[in-house]
């Protein structure tokens, strides 16, 4: 199969590269390779190959460049939207971007999940775009060179080059591609069907504020920090910070049957606060809802808003609910309370 050295031209290097930095399924880099080895044997220029290269790169990174200065946070949410954890998605690439700063660029393209991360993290951290487009442009010609310059180094060897091509296609399309594209599949199903089972759980912003108002035995969970990492940030009155990821793991929660949970976010998708609720609701909690609007519709509201958070240990125990097994955290303060007296710990730190 000589799929691609046939049909490796100018425009056809340009848009796959351009495609494959906009994160769509096209790979570039056998066009890249194909590319060089035509430039080998003069069927192609070679510093064409890799102009067309550096600028179909440039281009959708400026393209997500832009988006992550506008857009900020949710595209970076887009990004990692179908990610195991997306939060940890977004902690990880914030935490490995603010690290490294914008050189990081120069060598992105090479890690996979970086690369498309990188060029909207910039725009969210204030980059100029210059700055941004001295470090893109190196770091996209080093990645275009790295895979032309292969090419060409086999070119004497056309036929075996179209030949080893061919077989890498047809191994990263079985080894990879298919495996990719059911679970491509299969996330996008796992999404639509949380969407629809969603939709009952949804409470208006409103709602929640009445029902709070009339004194009704409800627990706000806040899962801002493990979504967005927020510092200070404002949250609800009377909330508990929770972390969604183990509030997904295998503990047997038991709740008051008058008690109603509440789980709100920062996005206004809730995307964050629906796993956590559908993963919730397998493990037997039915009166569970989303706040509907996440927090920035509490906001546009003009709810009140507080800056401290409930102590999660307390509000669990007047509200009569059990985990099990317990946090440790949990599991400590009523060991110290059952078993030390009154004055214990006092008496233990004195002379």
């Amino acid at each position: 199969m000589d799929f691609y050295l046939l049909h490796t031209t100018y425009p056809i290097l340009f848009l796959s590269v351009f495609a494959r930095q906009l994160c769509l399924p096209v790979p570039a880099i056998l066009f890249l390779v194909s590319g060089g080895a035509l430039a080998g044997v003069g069927r192609l220029s070679l510093i064409w190959i890799l102009l067309v290269s550096t600028v179909g790169c440039l281009l959708a990174d400026m393209l997500w460049f832009e988006a992550g200065r506008r857009l900020g946070k949710r595209v970076l949410r887009l990004l990692c939207a179908l990610t195991a954890d997306p939060g940890h998605c977004v902690r990880q690439s914030k935490t490995t971007f603010a690290r490294n700063g914008l050189p990081l660029l120069l060598i992105a393209k090479f890690v996979p999940g970086l690369d498309g991360v990188t060029p909207p993290l910039a725009g969210m951290s204030g980059s100029s775009r210059v700055e941004f487009l001295i470090y893109d442009t190196g770091g996209s010609t080093i990645w275009a060179s790295t895979y032309i310059g292969a090419g060409f180094l086999f070119a004497a060897e056309l036929d075996k080059v179209a030949h080893y091509i061919s077989v890498a296609a047809d191994a990263l399309i079985l080894v990879l591609g298919v495996p990719l594209l059911f679970l491509f599949v299969w996330k996008l199903l796992q999404l639509v069907r949380m969407i629809r089972l969603l939709r009952p759980l949804h409470i208006a912003p409103q709602q929640l504020m009445d029902r709070l108002n009339a004194g009704e035995k409800i627990i706000v969970i806040d899962l801002l920090r493990f979504e967005d990492d927020p510092q200070d940030s404002s949250v609800i009155p009377g909330a508990v910070r929770a972390d969604p990821q183990r509030m997904r793991q295998g503990r047997r929660i038991v709740m008051p049957k008058d008690l109603d949970l509440v789980l709100y976010c920062g996005s206004k998708n809730s995307f964050v606060s629906a796993r956590a609720a559908l993963a919730m609701r397998k493990h037997g909690i039915r009166r569970i809802h989303v706040l509907q609007g996440g927090l920035a519709a509490w906001k546009a509201l003009g709810f009140p808003l507080s800056t401290e958070l409930a102590d999660p240990n307390a509000e669990m125990k007047r509200l009569g609910i059990q985990i099990f097994p317990a946090p440790w955290s949990l599991r400590y303060a009523q060991a110290t309370s059952d078993s030390d007296p009154p004055n214990a710990r006092s008496a233990e730190r004195s002379p």
